[in-house]
């Protein structure tokens, strides 16, 4: 049975402080078995891998930007947690290209064992300034149910929030729904939270076109609505904060975070 599927669903961004600020638009995004990909390019006419087509999805879009599978990056990484990555799935939830164009702001990998439970999150954040970082927070153990997990900030994204914050992550592991949350903290308290939630649909050529119906522009909707964002945020009063550079690491190592 193919575990890749479409999530259509979501995304709801709410800023608390120093101004109140909300959006919510639509979003598509693929769970995709690492494994699978060259298959489903084989299976799906409207499904490419590391080649041109309608829905595309490129292992260089993703890990350190290079020719080296993205499977044997991930796996890497986990050993350099002190992980164990043999014989388990490793999925990625993000958005496809679409007509040859995407932005991902994250893309989340579930690093299964070989029992079948998840022993890792990898959070890979790209900012508007084509720089990406990602944060590997290992799980205690394997059970099913909600994931929580929380690091520091250590890379820059939104011009409009400074850098000693730490973020919150809740996720549902993929079943017939998603869920993924993020809460932005500073010492004071919340400042910004983020959630997608999704259904699964079948990842066919049929749901692939309709999907494209409605989503044919959106890596240039996600992008423009950023920017579009920013300006009002701008309006509001807030302004910009210094950009760092990047971290000197490509990824951040945490301690192990927790099921509920």
């Amino acid at each position: 049975m193919t575990v890749s599927a479409i999530y259509r669903g979501t995304v709801v961004h709410s800023r608390v402080r120093p101004v109140r600020h909300k959006l919510r638009y639509r979003m598509l995004n693929l769970l995709l078995d690492l494994d699978e990909l060259p298959g489903l390019g084989r299976r799906l006419a409207l499904f490419a891998h590391n080649r041109r087509g309608l829905f595309t999805f490129h292992d260089a879009d993703h890990g350190d930007g290079s020719a080296v599978p993205l499977r044997v990056q991930v796996e890497a990484r986990l050993r350099e947690a002190g992980l164990d990555p043999s014989g388990g799935r490793i999925r990625v939830l993000c958005m496809p290209r679409v007509l040859g164009m995407v932005f991902n702001p994250i893309s989340v990998f579930f690093c299964h064992a070989a029992d079948g439970g998840v022993q890792a999150m990898l959070y890979e954040v790209n900012n508007t300034f084509g720089q990406r970082h990602t944060y590997l927070i290992p799980i205690g153990e394997t059970a099913g149910g909600t994931i929580r997990q929380r690091c520091d900030k250590g890379f820059y994204v939104s011009p409009f929030m400074d850098m000693g914050l730490s973020y919150s992550f809740r996720v549902n592991v993929p079943a017939e729904a998603v869920s993924l949350a993020i809460e932005a903290r500073d010492k004071d308290g919340p400042l910004l939270f983020a959630a997608f939630t999704g259904r699964r649909r079948a990842l066919t050529d049929a749901q692939l076109f309709a999907a494209l119906l409605a989503n044919a522009f959106l890596a240039g909707r996600v992008m423009g609505g950023i920017h579009w964002e920013a300006l009002k945020l701008w309006m509001k009063g807030l302004r910009l904060r210094p950009r760092p550079g990047p971290p000197a690491e490509a990824v951040t190592i945490h301690r192990e975070g927790h099921r509920t």
